[in-house]
């Protein structure tokens, strides 16, 4: 799986080079399709074509950035450990608990990619910034994001694995840095709120078994039994509320 994601990103970087070769040749050539004009500000921008296909490419990397620089890891963790607590191993199915983790990343993550828009994305596409200065400014409202959910523990251990250089401020510790104590604080999180989730029912399934082996029920599987009591104890509590709720406020706070 690794090796084909290796490859794709190969292929596309070297379909970019291409793409690129081929804009200069072609306005060597005075092709106007492929023409490279100075954006005033220090830069050139690309006509349709080379930009569709630069906006293509980044789109690779899209999964990476939701799955490494958002809330959406923490989400999907707690929401896989809530079904298995349940017992249950297809209920609900992957498709939906992806689904509303990204809608509930989407919703935590507002605030963030409010102010990307603003800030970046329309001074970008009303031609007021070059793309640099663009990204420049959406990194800012992400950087302040992962630093208010990283653990400084986290953040220490690699900065220690990166050589031990030290910054003036969190905020100038560089993205290849932030980003993987970011995704480990995020793991930890997810796992410490799995077990808190596990708790009570891993209690129901003990009891259960307990019971039935005081009463010699021995061919009938404890599984069983528990299931219909766990589902009823989360329904009873209003557990998606409880849990869903939780896991908001846990980004907010």
């Amino acid at each position: 799986m690794a090796r084909r994601v290796i490859l794709r990103v190969a292929a596309l970087a070297a379909g970019l080079a291409a793409a690129c070769l081929l804009a200069r040749a072609a306005q060597a050539a005075g092709i106007g399709a492929f023409d490279m004009r100075p954006d005033g500000h220090g830069g050139q921008t690309y006509t349709v074509p080379v930009q569709l296909l630069l906006i293509m490419t980044g789109l690779v990397f899209v999964p990476a950035i939701l799955l490494t620089m958002t809330a959406f890891t923490r989400i999907i963790i707690v929401l896989s450990l809530l079904r298995q607590a349940l017992g249950l191993t297809q209920t609900p199915p992957n498709q939906v608990l992806i689904g509303l983790a990204l809608f509930l990343t989407m919703f935590v993550m507002g605030p963030v990619f409010t102010k990307i828009g603003s800030d970046s994305l329309q001074p970008l596409l009303n031609n007021q910034i070059s793309a640099f200065d663009a990204a420049e400014r959406a990194e800012a409202p992400l950087r302040a994001f992962m630093i208010k959910q990283t653990r400084r523990e986290d953040l220490g251990l690699f900065l220690k694995l990166a050589g031990g250089q030290t910054y003036p401020s969190v905020e100038d510790v560089p993205f290849r840095v932030l980003v993987p104590a970011f995704v480990t604080s995020e793991l930890k999180t997810g796992f410490q709120i799995g077990f808190m989730i596990f708790l009570p029912f891993l209690v129901i399934d003990i009891v259960v078994a307990a019971v039935m082996m005081s009463l010699g029920m021995m061919l009938l599987s404890p599984i069983s039994v528990s299931l219909p009591l766990k589902l009823a104890l989360f329904v009873l509590v209003n557990g998606w509320t409880l849990v869903i709720g939780s896991l908001a406020e846990g980004f907010v706070h």
